[in-house]
């Protein structure tokens, strides 16, 4: 009976119970297994019939709510229940084999104990999901049951004085305490939930987040196992092949994590240190984010604690397992015998390899998922901080006062800098602070382990290790300084792109493209400079990196040669070998832990300077009483709560109503609504802007203030807005009116939403109401060319409006909003005539005041004057006189005079502006263009994207799968080949060579350690093992440098080539493909993706290959020694493959995510602070708030999921490692011969060891090359773009030097398009100008007028007919030439920044005598004169330190430098005052007596004086004679237009 279970040794009876039943080992287990058969037998049916019946589970997160209490320790009680199983398990099994015949009731009950064990987790999970408890009953009957058995085995051990030094016994008691603590939990839960033995069950309510179906960020709510490994993401990342993780995949945040729950916990930490005694001070940020955040924190530490000394299992297992290998055949008992059955010592058993290791696997598993775990709650917490840190700043905001905003206290770029740079760097900071206490740690101890195991030579490896470390943490800071110098350089370079990029037509009409090219080229210079020194920083950094450890064990090893005279034996060497690379990780990661240690102090302080800024009074009138007095002056902290605190979980925003509109108004009892008496208001300083004013608004009427500029009348606005600080006086509000008062700025302000929100600005939408008002402020014909009507987005991110469309959308905004009081500033100021015309009479007399609404309006017009009922006058911010224009007309006639010959000047102006065609329609027109030549793009676009679809279509998977998936080969290639082909080999050859170099040393360490432990050693021998492993360390060293180098130079040498052909391609692509490529789409690959090219790819691709080759030599060297291993390898290829393509997609998604939710976040923190007094009029505080929460919930979803994501993969790839790791053991434990060489054991499980660490970087890195190569893709697909053809068909040298001498121009047959796919513009014309002839051109707009000026510069397609100059077909000739000899003026004024001298001249050529002489002719002369540096006076960006007017004569002046015979004018006076404009005729007339003028009019009456007119309709000539001619025909086009214009 070869299997019995009590077994059957010396023929003595097993099954004797003659000394008592209990005495009797075999029965006592036999008796052991009574519990486990029980509970497998009742659970399984249930288990069964639950699993049957689970479809009809309801909700979707009911599966995931865990609601019996001491949940989380049953989880951890049960792991270490089944972890005793396993070692009762080996330690039977270990006994077993010292028998002579098989004892299974040694090992039986245990195996037994693990299945039950495992049943019962199971069996308790599926109870409490369905929420079941009665069920438990049963796990708590095999509770007692098991603890019973096993207190009776016990009791038999101690009675037969077996103590704790045998192992059995241990393992008894462990488990006897376990059952004892888990029947403890059991009667726990009984006595929480009352389900037995209690008259009536508590009942239980999920918590709100698992009720609500949109939450789908589960990790706070899952089970202990699902949170460790992740497992609640799998449908999320696999259902990502399928369709792409849109928004609402992720849904929303759970409550605990939400902004609002983390702002209020650090508002209350940071409130509660402003103690009474000590108003004044400032609370430490520091301390409010412990006291908010310090738990999770500790926790993540203890978890790290937990995994650092884990880590140590690794080397210590290797060295047992190395110095165990051989002992395996001779070893010895020393255990004891009772009850005829072997008891081993507990030292035995950690001699047994097979136990090693297993124990390897299971401590990496635990140590990896520790590290995850740590991992997790330090960038959840980061998460919450953030969030929370972004409320605090926004309501910080809301509060700032103005004065700080306008005296550039708190400019928008800090408080940008804020929002986006030091609530990152504070995250990021807590995501590495627990490494700063960990690292020192984990050093410590590794260098203590090192030293037992090597003695003191370890002691000069770990000194090269950690003397180094300082080096690191200066390349460290150097980086950061030199990124700073490139992000100097690339906002410069920027700066000039962006301006070439605006003035693109004219830098091609005037032929200076090259000049403008070669000064980007010359910063862009400067920038790879210092990306120069960045690379070296960074390849220093990974050379380090690499370096350190084969330093580190050269050190080590030839200091113990020379003290002992031998290398340690393959046991000590091998743990030490993985101890140094244990230890490398720390101090690397430090130098970049302590570098953020220092950046969050800096943030911290800037946050609190931040915080502690002034705010604006707190306005009682708010708050129901009456008058602001001049407490509210003084600064009051706290401001208006949003959120009632009783409730803090529900959004709930207690003073936010809407101001109702009231019923039909009865009279009105007060007839002031607002009333300021003896004000003095200041802006911050302690001189008053607005002195001694005493003014009263009358309800429901139209009062008007008028003044010079800068008298104070907006400053009014905003005191009795309560925006000032107030000296003295008080304003007083009548109590129906301070709800909200509707506000348009002088400078409009949008929001980035669309043209209706903008209107609505979150008051109901009430479609008449609505409509009146478009009406009003004449929309209409500016909503019909947007693309999508009033659903477009216009503000920062979407459609750019001109001036006076922005400015009547905000005043739309203020006629809107159902408020009884109405202020306008000088809402004029960006119209023309027709259009205030129209506002004033639609919108303000008859819209508001029908309405009764009160109405203050500022403005300049003062022909407005006669509709006002009350009139205030300023001067020098103090009240002049207030009454209405009868009593100023009697009491002051000086002041109303003055008025009068004032208003007679405007109504001239008027007359005159009437003629000309308005300012409006021209802004219509540009906005047209940009519209009618960006559909066109679109329906290119299309067209593009369905070829590439169908080339990809061959494959028979579904293209979304295989296209999501794939890997952008040919994009890596085009990267690559833009590095230069002699640096791809370079770089290949050395990594190769490197790896190599690598593996041997370790190789021949592992000779040399297994030469000097055998039997026979021969001192000559061992003399020649130093020298070779000197040579092979340092050449592995100087590898390690040249590689590092040329992966960062190949990424530079391929950022340079791709920018400049980048810059040269787009700027000298056709003017189309400007008119259809959206500006802000080229910037990107300018800035963007250029900076990832720049300073993302190469580190990435570095670390990859890294990584990769690091993986693939160490499966190559386990598999060279212990060939079986290749077996184990297919199935874990195939998981890891499964693994990196799911994870990739899902990663990538998620990414784009994390990136198109943060942009609106950061543009409503901008546009918060720029329409501040907007808001604050509006009293629309609470709604920015809650939508500032919103996005900041949805940018924090999109985070944590990918992090999530992250500790998927991470977690995956470390389990596959340490599988990797248990069967390179297991397969070099069997396989060993007894001659085989120890140390080569020792590598192979080292190596093993480095696996786990760069298995989850391979995928990483795969998936973010993946996403930074995108940024090439894109480049690329610019880089394809046609150039202009700059040749010509005649060479330079054939043309005349002075061509065009005289200036006559035939045109013949003429056909114009702009585009091979669009309809032609200009069809046969016909026209033949005499050399010194004024020829005027007009015609409706779109007619084809300015499409004929750019065919004279050969900008549009000419693709039938020619224009003729001067005898030579202009299509022939280089376009350099053709466009260098002829002058434009174009109808859009554009400036470059610079000096007056470089926008005349860029090329240098001129003297100053003719820029003086041109500026004169420009009527400039006198102005640029008085200007700081005359002709060298600086030009800011676009001109704007110029009126438009100027800008306009500027260009004239430019055109008047260069002296060519053909001048054409587009246009070019659209924007010039009547005076300055007749002048301009005059000297254009006698400057261009003898050449030909071509102008083309908008205002008729400009060319009534040339010799020859051009009247053309859609793309023809209508009519073509001298004008005088043209105006006898009384029914033609040319005299209907002067008609219309007189």
């Amino acid at each position: 009976m070869a299997l019995s279970f009590c077994g059957s040794d010396d023929g003595t009876s097993a099954y004797n119970v003659s000394a008592g039943v209990f005495t009797n080992v075999c029965f006592v287990d036999a008796l052991n297994l009574v519990p486990h058969v029980f509970l497998l037998f009742i659970t399984f049916p249930i288990l069964f019939i639950g699993w049957g019946s689970q479809s009809s589970k309801v909700q979707i997160h009911h599966n995931t709510w865990l609601h019996f209490p001491g949940h989380n320790l049953r989880w951890i009680l049960t792991f270490l229940l089944l972890f005793v199983h396993i070692c009762e398990f080996a330690e039977g099994i270990v006994s077993n084999k010292e028998m002579n015949t098989d004892h299974l009731h040694l090992f039986v009950p245990a195996f037994m104990g693990f299945i039950a064990g495992t049943t019962s987790v199971v069996y308790y999970h599926n109870i409490e999901t369905s929420n079941f408890p009665k069920l438990l009953l049963v796990l708590f009957i095999y509770w007692v049951l098991a603890f019973i058995t096993k207190s009776i085995k016990l009791w038999m051990f101690a009675n037969k004085s077996i103590g704790l030094q045998e192992l059995r016994f241990c393992i008894t008691a462990l488990l006897v305490i376990l059952y004892g603590l888990l029947m403890a939990v059991e009667i726990n839960v009984i006595r929480v939930r009352k389900y037995m033995f209690f008259a009536n069950p508590q009942k239980v309510k999920p918590p709100e987040d698992l009720q609500d179906l949109g939450v789908r960020f589960l990790q706070p709510f899952v089970n202990l196992l699902s949170k460790a490994t992740y497992w609640w993401m799998n449908p999320l990342i696999m259902g990502a092949h399928k369709r792409p993780i849109e928004l609402k995949k992720i849904g929303k945040l759970p409550i605990a994590m939400r902004a609002l729950t983390n702002y209020l916990r650090l508002k209350d930490a940071y409130e509660d240190q402003k103690t009474p005694d000590d108003p004044d001070r400032s609370p430490s940020i520091w301390r409010s984010m412990y006291r908010a955040f310090g738990r999770p924190i500790l926790l993540s530490s203890t978890f790290r604690y937990l995994a650092d000394l884990l880590s140590f299992a690794g080397p210590l297992c290797i060295s047992g397992i190395v110095d165990n290998m051989k002992n395996e055949t001779n070893a010895t008992q020393i255990g004891k015998r009772e009850f005829g059955v072997y008891f081993m010592s507990s030292f035995e058993l950690l001699q047994n390899t097979s136990v090693l290791a297993v124990l390897l696997f299971l401590a990496l598993v635990l140590q990896r998922t520790f590290l995850q775990a740590s991992y997790y709650v330090t960038i959840e917490t980061g998460i919450n901080l953030r969030g929370a840190l972004l409320a605090m700043i926004y309501n910080k905001i809301l509060r700032l006062s103005t004065s700080n905003m306008s005296m550039g206290e708190m400019t928008l770029g800090q408080i940008n800098n804020l929002v986006a740079i030091e609530t990152n760097q504070l995250m990021w900071f807590l995501f590495l602070c627990p490494n700063l206490w960990a690292m020192p740690v984990q050093i410590v101890m590794g260098v203590i382990l090192l030293y037992y195991l090597l003695g003191p030579s370890a002691l000069v490896g770990a000194s090269v290790i950690v003397l180094l470390a300082p080096v690191q943490y200066l390349i460290a800071t150097k980086l950061a300084d030199t990124q700073k110098s490139t992000l100097e350089h690339s906002t410069d370079r920027l700066k000039k792109t962006t301006e070439i990029l605006k003035g693109i037509k004219l830098l091609k009409l005037y032929a200076w493209e090259n000049i403008f090219c070669d000064s980007v080229e010359e910063t862009r210079g400067k920038e790879l400079t210092s990306l120069r020194t960045f690379a070296f920083y960074t390849s220093m950094s990974i050379f380090m990196n690499a370096a350190i450890p084969i330093a580190a064990i050269l050190a080590t090893f030839v200091m113990h040669h020379f003290i002992y005279g031998s290398c340690p034996g393959p046991a000590k060497a091998f743990a030490a070998l993985a101890l140094f690379h244990i230890l490398v990780t720390p101090l690397f990661l430090l130098s970049t832990v302590v570098r953020f240690a220092v950046k969050a102090v800096v943030s911290v302080q800037k946050l609190g300077e931040f915080l502690q800024s002034d705010e604006i009074g707190d306005d009682s009138w708010r708050n129901g009483d009456m008058c602001t007095s001049i407490e509210a002056g003084k600064k009051h902290l706290g401001g208006t709560k949003a959120i009632n605190r009783k409730k803090p979980m529900r959004y709930q925003m207690d003073n936010y109503e809407q101001p109702t509109r009231r019923q039909m108004r009865p009279t009105e009892t007060e007839d002031v609504a607002v009333k300021v008496t003896n004000g003095f208001f200041t802006w911050g300083s302690n001189l008053s802007t607005l002195s001694d004013i005493n003014i009263r608004i009358p309800t429901g009427q139209l009062t008007m203030i008028v003044g010079q500029v800068g008298c104070g009348k907006s400053s009014l606005l905003l005191a009795m807005l309560g925006e000032m600080q107030t000296i003295d006086g008080r304003v007083h509000w009548s109590n129906k009116n301070r709800n909200s008062v509707a506000y348009a700025t002088q400078k409009s302000w949008l929001l980035n939403a669309t043209v209706e929100e903008n209107i609505t600005f979150g008051s109901p939408f009430n479609k008449q109401r609505y409509k009146a008002v478009i009406d009003a402020c004449s929309l209409q014909p500016d909503i019909d060319l947007l693309p999508f009507g009033d659903q477009t987005e216009i503000g920062e991110r979407g459609i750019n409006l001109s001036g006076g469309q922005r400015q009547r959308i905000c005043v739309a905004r203020a006629l809107y909003q159902n408020t009884n009081i109405v202020f306008l500033d000088d809402p004029f100021s960006a119209l023309d005539i027709h259009l205030s015309d129209h506002l004033m009479q639609e919108g303000i007399l008859k819209f508001l005041q029908d309405d009764k609404r009160t109405v203050v309006l500022v403005t300049h017009k003062l022909q407005y004057l006669i509709h006002a009922d009350w009139i205030i006058a300023m001067k020098d911010g103090s009240v002049l006189r207030e009454g209405t224009l009868k009593d100023i007309q009697t009491h002051d006639v000086e002041l109303y005079d003055h008025w009068k010959t004032l208003m007679n000047r405007q109504d001239q102006e008027l007359e005159k502006d009437i003629q000309q065609d308005s300012q409006t329609t021209l802004e219509r027109k540009t906005l047209r263009r940009a519209f009618y030549s960006r559909e066109a793009k679109n329906q290119m676009d299309d067209e593009d994207e369905e070829e590439e679809e169908e080339e990809e279509e061959d494959d028979n998977m579904s293209t979304t799968t295989n296209r999501r998936s794939k890997i952008p080969w040919r994009v890596c290639w085009c990267y690559m080949s833009s590095g230069g082909f002699f640096m791809v080999f370079l770089m290949v050859f050395c990594k190769l060579l490197k790896h190599s170099v690598i593996v041997a040393i370790d190789f021949w360490l592992a000779m040399w350690t297994s030469y000097n432990n055998s039997t026979t050693t021969d001192p000559e021998k061992e003399s020649y093992y130093v020298p070779v492993f000197i040579i092979l360390c340092s050449a592995g060293i100087t590898l390690c440098l040249i590689t590092s180098l040329t992966v960062e130079f190949l990424g530079l040498s391929a950022a340079t080539n791709l920018h400049h052909n980048l810059l040269n391609k787009i700027i000298h692509a056709p003017i189309r493909f400007f008119d259809i490529t959206p500006l802000g789409q080229i910037l990107n690959r300018f800035s963007a993706d250029t900076n990832i090219i720049d300073q993302h790819i190469p580190p990435t691709l570095e670390s990859l290959t890294r990584s990769t080759l690091l993986c693939l030599s160490a499966i190559g060297v386990i598999s060279s020694i212990t060939p079986a291993f290749l077996i184990a390898l297919v199935p874990l290829a195939v998981t890891f493959y499964f693994i990196q393509k799911y994870f990739r997609v899902a990663s990538r998604d998620l990414q784009d995510l994390d990136d198109s939710t943060q942009l609106p976040l950061l543009c409503h923190f901008s546009e918060t602070a720029e329409g501040l007094t907007t808001i604050r009029a509006f009293r629309h505080e609470a709604r920015f708030k809650q939508r500032m929460l919103e996005l900041t919930d949805t940018n924090n979803t999109a985070y944590l999921f990918l992090s999530a994501a992250n500790r998927w993969l991470e977690v995956r790839t470390d389990y596959l490692g340490a599988v990797i790791v248990l069967t390179a053991a297991v397969a070099s434990i069997y396989s060993s011969s007894p001659n085989s060489v120890n140390g080569l054991v020792g590598l192979g499980l080292t190596y093993a060891l480095t696996v786990t660490n760069y298995l989850n970087w391979v995928v990483r890195n795969l998936a973010d090359l993946e996403v930074q190569m995108a940024a090439v893709k894109k480049v690329n697909s610019f880089l394809s773009t046609e150039s202009e053809n700059y040749e010509g068909s005649m060479d330079t040298s054939q043309v005349p030097e002075n061509w065009p001498q005289s200036g006559e121009i035939k045109i013949q047959d003429l056909c114009v398009r702009y585009d091979p796919m669009l309809k032609p513009v200009l069809k046969h014309v016909n026209a033949y100008v005499e050399p010194g002839q004024k020829v005027g051109i007009c015609g409706r707009t779109g007619s084809g007028k300015s499409s004929l000026s750019l065919a004279f510069f050969n900008m549009v397609d000419i693709f039938e007919g020619k224009i003729v100059i001067d005898g030579i077909d202009i299509c022939k000739l280089p376009l350099q030439t053709l466009r260098s000899r002829m002058s434009i003026i174009q109808q859009d004024p554009v400036l470059f920044s610079g000096s007056i001298r470089f926008n005349l001249d860029p090329e240098k050529t001129c003297t100053d005598d003719r820029l003086w002489e041109a500026l004169e002719i420009a009527q400039l002369k006198n102005m640029v004169k008085t200007l700081p540096g005359g002709l060298d006076a600086v030009v800011t960006e676009g001109g704007e330190n110029f009126s438009v007017g100027q800008r306009q004569l500027f260009c004239l002046a430019r055109a008047f430098v260069r002296k060519s015979s053909i001048l054409i004018m587009d246009e070019a006076t659209a924007s010039i005052d009547m005076a300055t404009e007749n002048i301009l005729q005059k000297v254009v007339m006698t400057a261009f007596a003898d050449r030909t003028v071509v102008t083309i009019a908008h205002r008729v009456h400009t060319i009534l004086t040339a010799d020859l007119v051009i009247v053309m309709k859609r793309g023809n000539i209508l009519e073509y004679d001298k004008p005088e001619t043209l105006l006898e025909q009384e029914d033609g086009m040319f005299a209907s237009f002067v008609k219309a214009d007189m």
